[in-house]
C-alpha cells in the first residue's frame, strides 16, 4: 500500500470515514491477535517437550520478536491517539524488516513459527509500497515451503510434498487478495472523505460568496437611500441656512423666519429618514403624509393617496427651496387616471425619482418651470418629470464614482430602484431643450407588484 495509506509499523491508517475508521480498526486487532495466538501456540510446543540445548535460544528469539512486535504496535497506537507524541512511521519499515529477520531465525529453528507467515504477509501489505510487498510476500511463502520441507522430510532426504506447497501458496494467495480488496475499501473511502470535504469547502464557499453580495446590495441600497434622502435634505438645509443668513443681513427677518423653519421641516425629516434607516420600515413621509396632511382629493370626496399627497407637498417645497436661490421656478404636480393601491416599494421608487429629479432641477437646470406627473394606466404606474431647463447630454454622464464629491449618484440610483422593479427608465435632454424622466413600472403579477 503507498505512503498515504500506511501510517505505523502495524500498517493502519487513518479513515476518512466512520464506517472505514472501524473496518480499520477491526482489521488491526484481527491482525494483532492473529499473530499474538500463533507465537503462542508455537511457544507452548515449544514448552512442552521441555528446553535442552538451543530450545533456550529459540525462547529468547521468540521473546524478543514479541518485544519488538509489541513496541512496534504500541507506539502507532499512542501516535494515532496522541498525534504529538513519537511518530513511529518513518521507521516502520525498519520495524517490520526486524520482524522478519527474527521470523526467519526462528522458522530456521523450528517448523512451529512458520504459520507466523500469515499475520506477516498482511503486515507487508500495508508496511511496504505494494511493488515491493508483492516480492516479499513471495519470497516469505517461498522460505515457509522449505522450512516445512526441510523440518519434515529435507534432512532424511525426503522429496517435497504437495501439502506443503500448497497450504503456503493458498495462505499467502488469501492474504494478497484480501489485502488488494481493503487496498480498494480504503481507496474508496479516501475518495468520499475527499468528496465530503469538498462538499463543505463549496458550501463554505457559497455561503461566504451569498454573504458577500447580500453585503454589497444592503451597502449600494443603504447608499441610495442616503443619496435620494439624507444628502438632498443636508444640502436643502445648508442652502436655506445661507439664505436665511442673507435674509437677516438685509433685514428681512419674516424671510429669514421662513427660511428657518423650512430648515426646522428639512432636519425633522432627515431625522426621521435616519430612525427609518434602524427601522427598516417604509419611508416616513409616506407613512406619515395622511395623518399630517388630511386634505380631501380634487373631488371632494375623500382623503389623497400618500402618494400623490407626497408629490404635491414635495412640488411645492421645490418651489420654496429655489425660491431661496433666487429663482423663480414654477413646480406643478398633475394626477391622470384613478388612484390605486401601490405597494410599498412602488411609492417608495417613485417618491424617490421624483425627489431627485426636482433636485436636479433647481440645482442643475435653471428651469422656470417643472412638472411631475402620476399616471395609473391599469397594467402599468408610469412617472414623467418634465422641465424646460438647460438640459444636458444623457450619454456624457459620468459614473459618479469617479467624482470627488461623490455627486451624480442620482441617475445611477434610480436607475438600479427600477429595475430592481422590472420598470423601465428614459430620460430624454438635450442642450437647451429642457428633460424628461419617464418612468414607468408593471403592475399584476410582476413579483415586486405582488409585494404589500
Amino acid at each position: 500500500m503507498d505512503d498515504k495509506a500506511r501510517s505505523g509499523p502495524a500498517g493502519t491508517a487513518t479513515a476518512g470515514t466512520p464506517d472505514a475508521a472501524v473496518i480499520l480498526r477491526v482489521l488491526r486487532v484481527c491482525l494483532h491477535t492473529g499473530f499474538a495466538v500463533l507465537l503462542l501456540v508455537a511457544l507452548v510446543r515449544l514448552l512442552g517437550t521441555g528446553l535442552q540445548g538451543t530450545d533456550w535460544l529459540i525462547l529468547g528469539l521468540a521473546l524478543v520478536l514479541a518485544a519488538v512486535y509489541v513496541l512496534g504496535t504500541v507506539l502507532e497506537k499512542r501516535h494515532a491517539t496522541d498525534p504529538s507524541r513519537f511518530d513511529p512511521r518513518p521507521y516502520s519499515q525498519l520495524w517490520l524488516g526486524t520482524v522478519c529477520l527474527l521470523w526467519l531465525l526462528l522458522i530456521w529453528a523450528s517448523a512451529d513459527f512458520v504459520w507466523l507467515a500469515f499475520p506477516l504477509f498482511f503486515l507487508q501489505l500495508h508496511v511496504l509500497p505494494l511493488r515491493l510487498a508483492l516480492p516479499a510476500i513471495a519470497l516469505s511463502t517461498v522460505l515457509v515451503i522449505v522450512a516445512l520441507w526441510f523440518h519434515n522430510t529435507g534432512a532424511d532426504g525426503g522429496a517435497l510434498q504437495l501439502p506443503m506447497v500448497l497450504g503456503p501458496a493458498f495462505g499467502a494467495a488469501f492474504a494478497v487478495v484480501t489485502g488488494l480488496a481493503y487496498r480498494a475499501l480504503y481507496l474508496e473511502a479516501e475518495k468520499q472523505r475527499l468528496a465530503a470535504e469538498e462538499l463543505r469547502r463549496t458550501r463554505a464557499e457559497l455561503a461566504r460568496s451569498q454573504h458577500d453580495a447580500g453585503t454589497l446590495a444592503e451597502r449600494a441600497r443603504l447608499a441610495r437611500e442616503i443619496h435620494d434622502t439624507l444628502a438632498q435634505g443636508f444640502s436643502s438645509i445648508v442652502l436655506m441656512g445661507r439664505s436665511a443668513e442673507k435674509s437677516l443681513d438685509d433685514g428681512d427677518t419674516a424671510t429669514a423666519r421662513d427660511r428657518l423653519r423650512t430648515v426646522q421641516e428639512t432636519a425633522s425629516a432627515n431625522l426621521a429618514e435616519a430612525r427609518n434607516f434602524v427601522r427598516g420600515l417604509q419611508p416616513p413621509v409616506l407613512a406619515e403624509s395622511p395623518a399630517e396632511s388630511p386634505s380631501e382629493s380634487p373631488t371632494g370626496n375623500s382623503p389623497e393617496d400618500p402618494l400623490v399627497n407626497s408629490l404635491r407637498r414635495l412640488c411645492e417645497k421645490t418651489e420654496t427651496e429655489a425660491a431661496a436661490r433666487g429663482a423663480k421656478l414654477r413646480c406643478r404636480f398633475d394626477l391622470e387616471g384613478t388612484p390605486v393601491d401601490l405597494p410599498n416599494p412602488y411609492r417608495t421608487t417613485l417618491l424617490r425619482a421624483a425627489q431627485a429629479s426636482l433636485a436636479n432641477v433647481w440645482v442643475h437646470a435653471r428651469a422656470d418651470t417643472a412638472v411631475v406627473t402620476l399616471s395609473f394606466l391599469g397594467s402599468e404606474v408610469a412617472m414623467d418629470i418634465y422641465d424646460d431647463g438647460a438640459g444636458f447630454e444623457p450619454s456624457a454622464v459620468t459614473d459618479p464614482a469617479g467624482r470627488p464629491d461623490g455627486s451624480g449618484y442620482g441617475l445611477k440610483s434610480l436607475q438600479e430602484r427600477v429595475s430592481a422593479l422590472a420598470g423601465s427608465l428614459d430620460i430624454e435632454s438635450a442642450p437647451g431643450e429642457g428633460t424628461v424622466v419617464a418612468i414607468r413600472l408593471p403592475l399584476g403579477d410582476s413579483p415586486a407588484g405582488r409585494e404589500s
